[in-house]
C-alpha cells in the first residue's frame, strides 16, 4: 500500500437483485463496520439500462415509448440509490458515493474501476448455470476478466429447505 494518506478505493455495483443487496450488506459488515475509519472509500456504482434495450423492440410507435420507458428506468434507479444509501446509513456508513451510469454492467463496472482507479471492485453472483450464463453472459465473470483491479464475487448462500 502507498505511503498516502488517501484512501483506496472499493468499488460495490448495485442493482435490483437480491443478489447484490447481500453483496452490499457482506461488504459493509466485513469492510465498513465497525472499523471507525475504514481503509477503504465505498463507491457505489449501478449501470442504468437504455430505454432502448429495456424495450427490446422496435417499429411503429417506438419514438414515442421510449421517454416514458426511460423515466421508469430512472425512477427505478433513484429507488434503488435511495435504498442502498439506507442499507449504508443503518450501517453507519455515511462515506459513500453513489453513481447511475447507462449503458451495459460489464462495461459501466469495468470503466467505474478505471475512472476511480479502485484497488477492489466487489460484484454480487446471481448463480446462474452454465448454460444460463453462456446465454445471458456473465457480469461478474465479464469484470473477473477485464477489470483493472481485484475483483471479489459474494455468493449468496443457499437456503436449505
Amino acid at each position: 500500500m502507498a505511503a498516502t494518506s488517501e484512501k483506496q478505493v472499493m468499488v460495490v455495483a448495485i442493482d435490483e437483485s437480491e443478489h447484490s443487496d447481500y453483496a452490499l450488506k457482506w461488504t459493509l459488515d466485513h469492510f465498513f463496520t465497525p472499523i471507525p475509519n475504514p481503509l477503504f472509500k465505498l463507491v457505489l456504482v449501478h449501470a442504468k439500462p437504455y430505454a432502448t434495450s429495456a424495450l427490446g423492440i422496435a417499429g411503429p410507435g417506438f419514438a414515442e415509448v421510449l421517454p416514458i420507458i426511460d423515466a421508469d428506468l430512472k425512477k427505478r434507479a433513484a429507488k434503488l440509490v435511495d435504498k442502498a444509501k439506507e442499507v449504508c446509513q443503518k450501517k453507519s456508513v455515511s462515506d459513500v458515493e453513489v453513481e447511475v451510469i447507462e449503458g451495459d454492467p460489464r462495461n459501466v463496472l469495468c470503466e467505474a474501476v478505471d475512472k476511480h482507479q479502485a484497488s477492489i471492485l466487489v460484484v454480487g453472483s446471481h448463480g446462474y448455470g452454465a448454460l444460463k450464463r453462456a446465454v445471458l453472459g456473465s457480469v461478474s465473470d465479464y469484470c473477473a476478466h477485464h477489470a483493472h483491479c481485484t475483483v471479489m464475487i459474494v455468493k449468496k448462500p443457499k437456503t436449505k429447505h
